[in-house]
């Protein structure tokens, strides 16, 4: 998770195409069917390195998948703070910001709806407000039949 959380600061930084680098080889280390919290975590991360919405979304699928196989004990063991619950809102979210910017509305609509069914997981806190007013951007773009980018959306740093 050190390694993980490195690469993404180093791309918060500017340097995104060092830091999937970085992140792919962690992925290689890892493997498909290593430890599903790094997988998550990693797999999460690596898509929001990418301005294209075609890999992006791969990464995203990835994320979602091995969050549906951590388990609570696995995140509790990580740090007592996080509740695998809370992770649901982002992953879904991301997922429908991706299938949006590909013109897929159907598949962000149906994602759009999951994140707000686990919107109730979120934390009171300024990361919670931040993901609630994501998710109500998202909707909105995906009701305007809306492609581009937003502006709050993550990604690589210019």
């Amino acid at each position: 998770m050190e390694a993980i959380g490195r690469a993404v600061e180093e791309g918060r930084a500017g340097a995104a195409a060092s830091a999937r680098r970085k992140l792919l080889n962690l992925w290689s280390t890892i493997g498909v069917t290593g430890d599903p919290l790094h997988r998550c975590t990693l797999a999460h991360h690596l898509a929001d390195l990418h301005d294209d919405p075609a890999p992006a979304l791969a990464w995203d699928i990835r994320a979602l998948d091995a969050a549906d196989a951590v388990t609570e004990q696995r995140v509790q063991q990580h740090h007592a703070g996080l509740h695998l619950a809370g992770f649901y809102p982002s992953l879904h979210l991301n997922l429908a910001d991706d299938y949006r910017r590909l013109g897929a509305f159907d598949a962000a609509t149906e994602h759009i709806t999951a994140a707000g069914e686990h919107a109730h997981a979120l934390s009171p806190d300024a990361y919670g407000s931040v993901l609630r007013t994501a998710l109500d951007e998202v909707a909105e773009a995906i009701r305007r039949r809306d492609t581009a980018k937003r502006d709050s959306a993550p990604g690589p740093a210019a």
